[in-house]
């Protein structure tokens, strides 16, 4: 059987378009008209001998071989990338002091930590994991090199990546009980989440209690799921038994977005410290599915 070599360059499209949801918006991302993009999904569906894309409404949706394909492509692309990183950075050594809130760490860290060893196994990383407000102090004195933090507190040099729209997290079954307070499950204050929350409520005309504090992202889920209220966050790696609540629920949007800023001690660090820069920023692009990344 003659085998068929999948290009990388072709794949690197396809994924991307599909993350983005709209092929025109890869265009544009990955420096090609719309028409060379289009040409590139007819000779992937010709390689692979399947449609991969469907018309549904105003956009295009995945088939089943294409939703096949796709998960093939990210692990390919994830494999060639790391190739290339850890060929071109065999040399590189060094030590990176990285603060990450625990959304993240929580969600993708140990990936990205063992990605990053892999392909650089010169590299040392300590990883701190805290508040936003605590991680940037803590680049503001040095003892950090980089931070990724949701909201905009004072650091020496610091990037606005994205904006994430927040949601309310609960158990399904949560509704707003008519003249009951909505009991809240957040973070002590100062806490960007928190400050939103209960703004929106106010907005609404709605009361509200504070049912439970906690110091961790962990301590707030078990909370949640165990029915004693819902939390403002956002829709990125949610435990499987919370859900993001609708309008259904009672509870009011909140606006705006909240803003996910990168924090660093220099504008440019040392090599070690601006390869994982990159390696956050490529990843966090991949894997925030609702952000809206700034250009």
């Amino acid at each position: 059987m003659r085998i068929t070599n999948l290009d990388m360059d072709v794949l690197r499209t396809f994924v991307t378009g599909t993350e983005l949801g709209s092929f025109a918006k890869a265009a544009q991302r990955l420096g090609r008209s719309q028409s060379a993009v289009s040409l590139q999904l007819k000779k992937l569906e010709e390689q692979v001998g399947e449609a991969l894309l469907r018309k549904e409404g105003r956009g295009l949706a995945l088939t089943a071989p294409g939703e096949i394909l796709f998960s093939y492509a990210r692990r390919l692309l994830e494999l060639n990338d790391e190739a290339v990183a850890a060929t071109r950075g065999i040399a590189l050594e060094g030590w990176v002091r990285l603060g990450l809130v625990q959304d993240f760490a929580q969600h993708w860290l140990p990936a990205l930590l063992g990605r990053f060893a892999r392909a650089h196994p010169g590299i040392k990383v300590d990883v701190v994991v805290d508040r936003g407000v605590l991680l940037a102090e803590q680049v503001a004195k040095g003892e950090l090199d980089l931070a990724l933090a949701w909201g905009d507190y004072p650091s020496p040099y610091r990037r606005r990546l994205a904006e994430i729209p927040l949601c309310w997290v609960g158990r399904a079954d949560f509704r707003v009980t008519a003249g009951e307070p909505v009991p809240l499950i957040v973070f002590r204050p100062p806490c960007t989440f928190r400050t939103r929350a209960i703004a929106a409520l106010d907005a609404a005309g709605l009361a509200w209690r504070i049912a439970f504090n906690s110091p961790s992202l962990a301590g707030l889920f078990a909370a949640v799921e165990a029915g004693l209220g819902v939390t403002p966050r956002t829709a990125e790696g949610l435990p499987q038994q919370l859900v993001v609540l609708g309008r259904d629920s009672g509870l009011p949007a909140m606006a705006p977005p909240v803003e996910l800023f990168l924090h660093a001690a220099q504008e440019r660090g040392a090599p070690a410290v601006e390869r994982l820069k990159e390696t956050l920023l490529e990843t966090l692009r991949s894997d925030l599915a609702s952000a809206r990344f700034q250009d």
